[in-house]
C-alpha cells in the first residue's frame, strides 16, 4: 500500500480532481447512456410475447377488433412508434375491415411515461380496407367516437366501398378534439383516372346532423358538394363543379363543362337533381344518379334546346370500356347529325362495359319523317356491332331522302312520296344488313332483307318484294348508259326481286321477278320472268359492262296462248281485230357479242306462220341488218287471217314463203332483194320503210313474175276499206312480166308507178301490152276525201281482138282496137262509184268482125221482092251470123252512171253503113242499144238490144220498115 499523501497545511484534507473528472463524465455520459438504451433497447426486445397484449390494447382504442399476425417492433427514437405487421381490425361482420401490411402507431410521450399507449398518429401500409356498402340500416355517416386527437395516415393502400375500388390510396386524416372536425386530404385512382380528395366532416350536433364538405379533383375537372349528414343516415346538400375536359369523364365530346344542382346521397344512390349545366357552351337542364348497389351505374338525363350528335357518336364509338355502367336519357327540341338536321329527339342510351343499348330513340327527319330506333351494340373498334330495331313513318319521303344524301334529281316526283315500315339493322364495321323489313310506300307493300358490304369495292345483296312496282321514273331522262355504267363500275350487287304487279311505260307486269347479280363489271341476269298481257316472257344472259359493252348468252321468250292481247300493245288498230291474233304465239331470240354488233338469232310462231332471223343488231342506234324468213302452208288463208275476209278465189291455193335481207331500225325499215312466193304470186324488188313528217312513207321497186288481181263486184254497197290508203304514203315502181285480172284480160310486160300520199292513191305512168297493142292510163283514188274520189284515164292502141270483146250476144270478135276514156266517179262503196260515174269514152275499131248479126245479109234480104221472104230473112239475119266492117267509130258521154252513145257508126264496104245509138245503164246494169241500117229508100231497120247487160234481149225493130213495104 503506497504511503499516504502528506496533510495540507492547516490541518485540511488534501483534494481529490479525478473524483470531480468522473463526476462531469458521467454526467456527461448518462444522456448517451439514456439515448443509448432508449435506442438499443426496445429494439433489442421481443415484442412478439406482447403481441396479444398489444392487440387488446389497440381494439380497446379504435374499437374494433385487432388480430396481430406479423413481427411486431418498438422504437423509442427518434420518436416512440409502435409497428406491428400482418395487422387485420375489424372482421366479417364488423362496419370497417382492414387487412394492412403494416400498422405504425406515433405514441404519446407523456402517456408512455406514465406506462400507458396513447396513440398519435396511426399509418397504415399496403392496406386493404373494406368499407361495407351499403351500410346497415339507419347506420349514419359520422366518425366513430374514437377517432379524436389523432392524425393518419394511409399509404399505398386501397380502399374498397361495396364494388367499387380505389387504388393506389394517399390520405392523410386529422381529428382534433371531441368537437373539433375530421378532415381527410389524399389522393387515389379510380379505373385508370387520378383523383385528389378533400373533406371535412364536422361532429354532429345536439340533433344529430353533421356538417360534410367534399370535394374531387381530376382529369381536368373538379366536382364539390356541401350539405349535412343526416341523422337517419344519407346526405343533402348543394352541388357545383366543372372543368375543361367533358371527354376525360365521359364517353362524350372535348369541351368545357359546368354544373350546379343538389345532391342527395343515401347506402345505395347518389342522386343530383335540379341540374343547370353548360356543355361547350350549350345550356341544359337535367339529372344525374350514381347508383353504388348492387353494381356501381351512373344515368343521365339531359334536356336542351341543340345538340351536335357527330361529336357524341365520334366519342361512344372511340371510348374504350366505360369506367361504369353510364346511362344517358336525352331530349333536345333540335340536332344535328351528319348536317341533317333532326327535331324533337328524344332517346335513352345505356353503356355497360363493351355494350351500347340504345331505346325509345325518336326524331322527326327533314320532311317530318317520324323515325323510332331501339338496339344494342357490342363489341368496340373492329369488333362492334349494332343491332337495332327501327321505324319510321312520313308523308313526304322525298325531301327526307334528298336531306339524307339520296340523288332523286330528275326522278318521277310521284315515286316515293309517303311510307311507313319497319326494319331490323345490323351494323359493324365490315357490313350494313337489314332484315325483317316491312313497309308501305306509296300505298303498296314491300317486304325483304339486304345486306351491303364495306370495302375498296362495296358489295350489295338486295332480296325485296313489292305488291305493286312502277319501274320508270327512277333514273333521270338525260342519264344515258355510260352514265349508267360509271355508278356500276365501283359496286358487286345479287339481286333478287319480285313484284305481285309491276308497271313500265304503260305496260302491265303480273308476277314479275328478278334474280341478277353484277361482280366486277360483269352483270348476269339469271332469270327475268313476267306475265305481260296474257303472256309469258322471260328474259337471261351476261353483260360484261366497260367502254365497249359485251353480251353473251343472251335469251328472250315470249309465249302465249293468243297473241291478240299482245300485239294490242303494238301501234295501230292492225291486226287486233284480225282472225290472226287470235292464234297462238312462241317468240325465241339468242344472241351475243358486242352491243354494237349482236350476233341474233331468232324464230316467232304465229299460229302457222313462222318467221326466222339470223343477223346482227345494233343496240346503240338501235338497228337490225340480216335475213329475215317468214313461211306459212297455205297463202289465201293466211291472207284471210290477216286482212279478215274469206279466202278470194282468185288467189290459187299454194304457201307463202318470204325470203328478205332487211335492215330494220326504230326509223327505217329497208327490204333489198326480197323474194315473196304466195301461191301463184311471185314477187320481188327492194323497198324501204322510213319515218315520214306525219305517218311512215315506203318507197322502193317491186316486179314480179305472175301478177293476180282481185276483182270487183260493182254492184257490192258494202263500204271500200280504204282506211289502209292513210296508214303510210309511198312511191313504188311497179313491174310485172303477166298481169292477171280476174275477169279481164291478160296484161303483159306492165310497169306503172304507185303513189300514196295523205290517203290519195294514184297510179300513174301505167303501161302494159295487151293483144299485140298497147294500153296506157292512170288512176287517182282519194280515199281521205268524204266521200272518196275515184279519177281514172287511158288509152289503148294497137289491140288486135283475139275474141270476143264483151261475150255479149252482140260482140266484135275481131279488129284493132284504139280506145280512150276518162272518167270520175265518188262514193264509199263500188255502188256508190258506178251510180256516179261522170266522164267519157271513145272506141275507134278497123277491119273487124261484128259476131252475132249479118247486116250485109239484112240488106241483101230487104231488097227481096216477096214480103214474106223479105222479112223471114232480115229476121234470120239478124239473129245470127257475122259482118266484115271497115270502121267502127263510138262516142259516148257519161252521166250519173248512165252511158249515153252521141256517136255511133260502123262503115261497110259497098253499103251505107250502120249506126248505134242508145244507152247503158251502168249503176243498175241495164242497156238500151239500136243497130239500125237503111236501104236506099226505105226507113231504118236494125236490132235493139234491151233488158240487163248481163243477158240482154234481141228484140228486130223492123216495125217501121215492114210498114213501109206494105204500102208499097
Amino acid at each position: 500500500m503506497p504511503p499516504l499523501p502528506p496533510p495540507t497545511p492547516g490541518g485540511a484534507r488534501p483534494r481529490r480532481p479525478w473524483l470531480g473528472r468522473l463526476g462531469i463524465g458521467a454526467l456527461l455520459l448518462l444522456p448517451l447512456l439514456v439515448l443509448a438504451a432508449l435506442w438499443f433497447g426496445p429494439r433489442l426486445t421481443d415484442w412478439n410475447e406482447h403481441r396479444d397484449r398489444l392487440a387488446i390494447l389497440a381494439a380497446g382504442r379504435l374499437g374494433q377488433p385487432v388480430t396481430l399476425a406479423g413481427p411486431v417492433k418498438l422504437a423509442l427514437l427518434p420518436q416512440p412508434m409502435l409497428e406491428a405487421g400482418g395487422v387485420t381490425i375489424g372482421g366479417p361482420d364488423g362496419e370497417i375491415s382492414i387487412e394492412a401490411r403494416a400498422l405504425r402507431l406515433r405514441l404519446d410521450w407523456p402517456a408512455l411515461l406514465r406506462l400507458e399507449l396513447e396513440p398519435r398518429e396511426v399509418a397504415l401500409v399496403g392496406a386493404e380496407i373494406r368499407l361495407p356498402w351499403p351500410p346497415a340500416p339507419g347506420q349514419p355517416f359520422r366518425p366513430p367516437p374514437w377517432l379524436t386527437g389523432l392524425q393518419g395516415r394511409v399509404q399505398d393502400s386501397r380502399i374498397i366501398i361495396g364494388q367499387v375500388a380505389l387504388e393506389r390510396v394517399e390520405a392523410g386524416l386529422a381529428a382534433g378534439g371531441p368537437a373539433d372536425a375530421l378532415r381527410i386530404e389524399g389522393r387515389f385512382r379510380w379505373r385508370q383516372t387520378e383523383v385528389a380528395f378533400e373533406t371535412t366532416l364536422g361532429r354532429p350536433g345536439w340533433d344529430g346532423i353533421a356538417p360534410l364538405a367534399l370535394t374531387l379533383s381530376g382529369a381536368r375537372a373538379s366536382v364539390s358538394t356541401s350539405g349535412v349528414l343526416l341523422p337517419e343516415g344519407g346526405f343533402e346538400g348543394n352541388l357545383q363543379g366543372g372543368g375543361s375536359d367533358l371527354a376525360a369523364l365521359l364517353p362524350a365530346p372535348p369541351g368545357s363543362f359546368r354544373l350546379r344542382g343538389r345532391l342527395s346521397v343515401t347506402a345505395e344512390l347518389l342522386a343530383a337533381e335540379e341540374l343547370s349545366l353548360d356543355i361547350a357552351g350549350s345550356p341544359a337542364r337535367g339529372a344525374a344518379t350514381l347508383r353504388v348497389s348492387p353494381a356501381p351505374r351512373l344515368d343521365l338525363a339531359l334536356q336542351t334546346g341543340r345538340v351536335e350528335l357527330d361529336p357524341w357518336m365520334a366519342a361512344l364509338r372511340g371510348a374504350g370500356a366505360a369506367a361504369l355502367p353510364f346511362g344517358l336519357d336525352l331530349t333536345a327540341e333540335a340536332a344535328t347529325l351528319r348536317g341533317i338536321t333532326l327535331r324533337r329527339l328524344r332517346g335513352a342510351l345505356s353503356v355497360e362495359g363493351d355494350r351500347l343499348t340504345l331505346a325509345n330513340v325518336g326524331a322527326l327527319l327533314p320532311g317530318d319523317t317520324e323515325v323510332e330506333l331501339d338496339g344494342a351494340t357490342t363489341g368496340r373498334g373492329g369488333t362492334g356491332r349494332l343491332e337495332a330495331a327501327l321505324r319510321f313513318r312520313g308523308e313526304a319521303l322525298r325531301a327526307t331522302l334528298a336531306a339524307l344524301g339520296l340523288p332523286l334529281e330528275g326522278t318521277d316526283p310521284s315515286r316515293l312520296r309517303s311510307g311507313e315500315g319497319r326494319l331490323r339493322l345490323t351494323l359493324d364495321e365490315a357490313q350494313a344488313a337489314i332484315s325483317e323489313f316491312a313497309a308501305t310506300l306509296d300505298g303498296s307493300r314491300v317486304s325483304g332483307a339486304g345486306v351491303l358490304r364495306f370495302g375498296a369495292r362495296p358489295a350489295l345483296g338486295l332480296g325485296l318484294n313489292f305488291e305493286r312496282l312502277a319501274l320508270d321514273g327512277w333514273l333521270p331522262p338525260a342519264l344515258g348508259w355510260p352514265a349508267i355504267q360509271a355508278r356500276l363500275a365501283g359496286i358487286d350487287a345479287n339481286l333478287r326481286l319480285s313484284a305481285e304487279q309491276a308497271a313500265w311505260r304503260g305496260l302491265t307486269f303480273q308476277g314479275l321477278s328478278a334474280d341478277a347479280a353484277l361482280e366486277n363489271g360483269r352483270l348476269t341476269a339469271r332469270r327475268l320472268a313476267a306475265r305481260v298481257a296474257e303472256s309469258e316472257l322471260a328474259l337471261s344472259g351476261v353483260a360484261q359492262l366497260g367502254p365497249t359493252p359485251r353480251l353473251t348468252d343472251l335469251a328472250l321468250e315470249v309465249s302465249a296462248p293468243s297473241a291478240a292481247p299482245l300485239l294490242a300493245l303494238l301501234p295501230g288498230a292492225w291486226p287486233d281485230q284480225e282472225p290472226i291474233a287470235g292464234a297462238p304465239l312462241s317468240l325465241r331470240l339468242s344472241g351475243s357479242g358486242p352491243t354494237g354488233a349482236l350476233a341474233l338469232r331468232g324464230g316467232l310462231e304465229l299460229g302457222d306462220l313462222r318467221a326466222e332471223l339470223n343477223g346482227t343488231l345494233d343496240l346503240a342506234l338501235p338497228r337490225y341488218s340480216g335475213a329475215l324468213t317468214l313461211r306459212h302452208p297455205g297463202a289465201p288463208r293466211l291472207l284471210a287471217e290477216l286482212a279478215g275476209f274469206a279466202m278470194p278465189g282468185w288467189l290459187d291455193e299454194g304457201s307463202l314463203s318470204l325470203i328478205a335481207n332487211v335492215a330494220l331500225s326504230p326509223q327505217e325499215l329497208v327490204a333489198e332483194n326480197f323474194d315473196l312466193v304466195a301461191a301463184g304470186l311471185r314477187l320481188g324488188g327492194q323497198v324501204n320503210l322510213a319515218q315520214g313528217e306525219r305517218r311512215p312513207r315506203l318507197t322502193g321497186r317491186v316486179s314480179a313474175e305472175r301478177l293476180l288481181l282481185p276483182g270487183l263486184d260493182w254492184r257490192s254497197r258494202e263500204p271500200l276499206a280504204l282506211d289502209g290508203l292513210q296508214v303510210l304514203d309511198a312511191e313504188l315502181a311497179l313491174a310485172a312480166q303477166r298481169v292477171e285480172p280476174v275477169g279481164l284480160p291478160v296484161l303483159e310486160q306492165a310497169a306503172a308507178t304507185l303513189r300514196l300520199r295523205d290517203g290519195a292513191l294514184v297510179l300513174e305512168g301505167a303501161r302494159a301490152q295487151l293483144a299485140g297493142g298497147r294500153i296506157s292510163g292512170a288512176l287517182r283514188l282519194d280515199g281521205a276525201a268524204s266521200p272518196p274520189v275515184l279519177a281514172v284515164q287511158g288509152s289503148m292502141a294497137g289491140l288486135s281482138l283475139p275474141g270476143p270483146l264483151t261475150g255479149l250476144p252482140l260482140d266484135l270478135s275481131a279488129g284493132r282496137v284504139e280506145a280512150a276514156l276518162d272518167l270520175r266517179a265518188t262514193g264509199h262503196s263500188p255502188a256508190a262509184l258506178l251510180a256516179t260515174l261522170d266522164g267519157q269514152a271513145k272506141l275507134s275499131v278497123r277491119d273487124g268482125i261484128l259476131t252475132g248479126a249479118d247486116l250485109r245479109g239484112a240488106l241483101a234480104a230487104a231488097e227481096r221482092a216477096d214480103l214474106v221472104a223479105a222479112e223471114a230473112g232480115l229476121r234470120a239475119a239478124l239473129g245470127d251470123g257475122a259482118t266484115a266492117f271497115e270502121g267502127l267509130d263510138l262516142a259516148a258521154r257519161i252521166r250519173s252512171g248512165r252511158a249515153v252513145l252521141e256517136q255511133g257508126r260502123m262503115a261497110m264496104a259497098e253499103t251505107a253503113g250502120a249506126s248505134l245509138a242508145g244507152e247503158l245503164d251502168l249503176a243498175r246494169g241495164g242497156m238500151d242499144l239500136l243497130l239500125a241500117l237503111r236501104d236506099a229508100e226505105g226507113p231504118e231497120f236494125g236490132l235493139r238490144l234491151t233488158g240487163p247487160l248481163h243477158l240482154p234481149r234481141r228484140v228486130p225493130d223492123l216495125a217501121d220498115w215492114l210498114g213501109w213495104r206494105a204500102e208499097r
